[in-house]
């Protein structure tokens, strides 16, 4: 049986190719669900502007919806505002862009089953794939640029670079993550097979 969807939404490349396979396999995205902390009034993930999610959103053509909570509370305003996008939206699943990170999947996990839904990691796998699954993203057609990088593990310079052959030339010759897994840098996707347009960068 299809599920019917919310997505755990970064705006970056992992959720993006989430979004990918769950499309891919049929299943409906209901809708695309970004956390934001009241403190900063931006992204959890990525403190990227809520704007630049809800076009992403449109681009898509799936509605965006912002769960407001506090660095505090994040897990319990989550699950109580997941419930009710559960009700609103008929879920019976929610989706991560997890791909091998165990205490990630635990929490997810448990989100899920407060929430009465099922989880899914449609780009789960193991460390060692990450960097198939960088040339995966780029290769399928989907366009992004780093917008964020950690600066112990990555130049301030690689802000702005575009996800392409080069940047997979040279973040292998880097001790970090391809797919920047534990924070090693963030993405904003532009543009790709799902996007019906591509969104202003």
């Amino acid at each position: 049986m299809l599920n019917r969807i919310a997505l755990s939404w970064s705006g970056g490349k992992d959720s993006c190719m989430a979004l990918h396979e769950l499309k891919k396999a049929g299943h409906d995205v209901a809708c695309l669900v970004t956390t934001v902390p009241t403190e900063t009034g931006r992204t959890f993930a990525h403190d990227e502007k809520t704007e630049r999610i809800q076009a992403q959103a449109e681009a898509l053509g799936i509605p965006a919806e912002f769960i407001h909570c506090t660095f505090e509370t994040y897990t319990k305003d989550f699950t109580e505002q997941l419930m009710d996008l559960k009700l609103r939206y008929e879920l019976d699943s929610i989706a991560f862009g997890d791909m091998y990170l165990e205490g990630h999947r635990e929490w997810g996990e448990s989100l899920a089953q407060a929430a009465g839904l099922t989880s899914l990691y449609p780009i789960w796998g193991e460390e060692h794939e990450s960097m198939d699954g960088l040339k995966r993203f780029i290769h399928t057609g989907y366009k992004a640029e780093v917008m964020r990088v950690r600066k112990d593990a990555l130049p301030e310079s690689w802000v702005g670079r575009l996800l392409d052959e080069s940047f997979i030339r040279d973040i292998a010759k880097k001790p970090v993550c391809p797919m920047g897994e534990s924070g090693e840098y963030h993405t904003f996707v532009f543009d790709g097979p799902l996007f019906r347009h591509p969104v202003q960068r």
